[in-house]
């Protein structure tokens, strides 16, 4: 906690995605239903999704699929075609990622506020590049941002620190003077092993679990507390 005493010397802060900036999960799990009643599997609720959310498209299906087969051979069997669910999710999910997905409450209030402080901002999450990218300028929030790193931009992904480090480099921000913001134990996991404090939103997908017992710096109902 010491750490964040003073948050006004972080002068760079990493955010998350889904989860922290954006409610995503409404598309998600739309995207995720196509798939599934196209290849003929049944489907789990939204609310399963927000659990499921976090480790990217591929883990999302894997879950899934785990939570309608049970029995390891049914489960085993759905997974051979693991491969041919991703592509069609991915491809689905593109025409359809800001159908009902919308910022958390006082995201872009917080966003312009640090903006306005010369606070340097970049988006560090799990999904791909290019769907972050996407969903941030379906959204209008990409301006805020100088740097995008996602699931597919290294060859590491968090908890990996890479992706952290990688948002300072194109920043050209020193890891010392950086803080990480997200929902969930890998974003906390991710910060820890690269040395930087790390604020989580109580709001977010942390596979179901209470972000106030993970280890987090510091836990905050909006990022409008930050500010």
């Amino acid at each position: 906690m010491a750490r964040l005493a003073d948050l006004s010397r972080y002068r760079t802060w990493l955010l998350d995605l889904d989860g922290t900036l954006v409610d995503s999960a409404p598309d998600l799990h739309g995207a995720l239903e196509a798939t599934l009643h196209r290849h003929g599997h049944d489907t789990v609720s939204e609310q399963l999704v927000r659990k499921f959310v976090g480790a990217g498209a591929r883990v999302l299906i894997e879950r899934a699929l785990a939570a309608i087969y049970p029995q390891a051979d049914a489960q085993q069997a759905a997974l051979a075609h693991i491969d041919e669910l991703h592509a069609h999710f991915l491809e689905y999910y593109a025409g359809h990622i800001a159908d009902r997905s919308q910022p958390y409450p006082g995201v872009r209030e917080t966003l312009v506020a640090l903006g306005q402080r010369g606070i340097a901002l970049a988006v560090v999450t799990n999904k791909y590049e290019g769907l972050s990218r996407q969903l941030l300028e379906a959204l209008d929030l990409s301006g805020h941002f100088g740097a995008v790193v996602g699931g597919d931009t290294l060859p590491v992904r968090k908890p990996d620190p890479g992706p952290l480090l990688e948002a300072c480099r194109q920043l050209g921000s020193d890891p010392a003077q950086t803080v990480m913001v997200g929902d969930s134990i890998t974003d906390i996991r991710a910060a820890r092993n690269a040395d930087m404090p790390v604020i989580c939103v109580s709001y977010g997908y942390n596979h179901g679990e209470d972000i106030h017992s993970a280890g987090a710096d510091r836990v905050v109902d909006s990022l409008q507390g930050l500010i």
